[in-house]
């Protein structure tokens, strides 16, 4: 990940927490967020499929690339949130996923 994206995370999150506070509810609601970015991401899969008759073909690749990024960014936000350092705790997650993987 770029530089860009680890200044944004804290930077979003202070926004986040000067805009509404950061009580249980507010936790909460930023939790919630990555679920309702998820659903867009599924949404988006959905349009990309033309799954939805009524709609026909309304998303692209890329607009499925665009949400799922979003999902990505508002975990993030939603870890440094909690007072954890969202960089540290992706590379640790990563690493323990690298490690179940087989080596080739």
């Amino acid at each position: 990940m770029t530089d860009t994206i680890w200044a944004l995370v804290p930077a979003a999150t202070r926004w986040l927490d000067a805009a509404n506070g950061r009580d249980d509810a507010e936790l909460g609601c930023r939790m919630l967020k990555v679920t309702e970015e998820a659903g867009e991401a599924a949404s988006a899969w959905i349009g990309l499929r033309g799954q939805n008759p009524r709609k026909g073909v309304t998303h692209t690749k890329e607009d499925v690339a665009a949400e799922l990024a979003d999902v990505v960014i508002t975990a993030l936000v939603a870890i440094e949130s909690l007072g954890l350092n969202a960089r540290e705790t992706l590379e640790t997650t990563a690493a323990k996923v690298q490690a179940r993987i087989p080596h080739l």
